[in-house]
């Protein structure tokens, strides 16, 4: 509390910049909003748990076991003061925690409340809670693929075909400042497509996927190839722990995951150094109907978000290719490393 006194006191001694000058009572009153918006402990739970993840409002609903009206009343005062920002997706409406910078001058204040909010556990009922969204997001994915298996390349033509974006891929992957081809790890390699461009480049690969059926596919399209190693699992598996990758890929996957933050963070500490992960999805979009059928959690990501996303896991930008496609969408291949690998180049 000391330190978000300090930060207040900080913040109205500040001198700001003409662009953000204001009159000393509109400073007052913004000050005093946020102090309110912040001042319920419901509300600053909401913010806890939405530091890593964003949440459904229906979701948010079954986490604090409240009413939708009662939750969403919370939501539009936390909105209100830029502290949470919102998406929507087909009927649904996603709430994630906002960035800094959303209130001119508060941004010192903004900071020290969320990181005194960090370093309080969450309690072990809203863990538990949080554990079952994930688990019924998961179970949604995976059995959407176990269903749909056997016309996976129909489902996913109906966006961006593997051939669209195959090449490019294959092209950022031959450009990469790869020091070692030892080891590759692909993370979802659907039908096993990219597997045959791996295969031949590295000396051992490894395919890990959740769904069984879709790994049993990627078996019969690679069959011949004995250099590669199917793991039936998600990037939690133990198989990761004893693996250093000098390639990681991960071709149109995150947008069926609930939580591609996490997807991230999980294959950084498998990357050897110099090592470079390589990750293909959609740009953010409204095309809602690609849930149902296409088993996507998520409208693509904003490029900010992937890069964010890749910093929080120590990883930094090397490049960049975005592909336009006919039907509307926008596919990104990023090119993420070690920083001390990472030039920055976009195409």
């Amino acid at each position: 509390m000391q330190g978000l006194l300090h930060s207040a006191a900080m913040l109205l001694a500040s001198t700001q910049s003409p662009a953000r000058d204001t009159s000393p009572d509109a400073r007052i009153e913004s000050l005093a909003n946020l102090c309110k918006a912040s001042a319920d402990p419901l509300r600053l739970q909401i913010l806890r748990v939405l530091r890593n993840d964003s949440f459904a409002v229906s979701e948010l609903c079954a986490l604090f076991a409240t009413r939708q009206p009662a939750l969403s009343h919370h939501l539009k005062v936390l909105s209100g003061m830029g502290l949470v920002a919102s998406r929507r997706e087909g009927n649904s409406i996603f709430y994630r925690r906002s960035e800094l910078g959303q209130q001119p001058g508060l941004e010192a204040l903004q900071q020290q409340l969320f990181d005194a909010l960090d370093a309080v556990p969450l309690p072990p009922v809203l863990e538990q809670r949080l554990q079952q969204v994930q688990r019924q997001r998961e179970t949604n994915s995976r059995h959407f693929f176990r269903d749909n298996a056997h016309k996976f390349r129909q489902q996913q033509d109906l966006i961006a075909s593997y051939e669209q974006y195959a090449d490019t891929v294959a092209q950022v992957l031959r450009d990469a400042p790869l020091r070692r081809f030892d080891t590759a790890l692909e993370v979802g390699p659907g039908d096993g497509g990219f597997l045959l461009t791996l295969a031949p480049r590295f000396y051992h690969v490894v395919a890990l996927d959740n769904a069984a059926a879709m790994l049993e596919r990627a078996r019969a399209t690679t069959k011949g190839l004995n250099n590669i190693e199917f793991v039936h699992g998600d990037t939690g598996h133990e198989r990761l722990a004893s693996l250093q990758a000098d390639c990681v890929v991960i071709n149109m996957v995150l947008h069926h995951t609930p939580q591609p933050r996490q997807i991230l963070r999980d294959i950084a500490t498998c990357l050897a150094p110099g090592g470079v992960v390589l990750v293909t999805d959609l740009c953010r979009h409204d095309q809602a109907w690609a849930r149902e059928n296409c088993g996507d959690l998520w409208l693509g990501f904003a490029p900010e978000d992937l890069a964010a996303w890749a910093s929080d896991a120590g990883l930094s930008d090397i490049a960049s290719v975005y592909l336009a496609q006919r039907n509307g969408f926008q596919i990104q291949v990023r090119l993420f490393g070690h920083p001390h690998t990472a030039t920055g180049t976009t195409v």
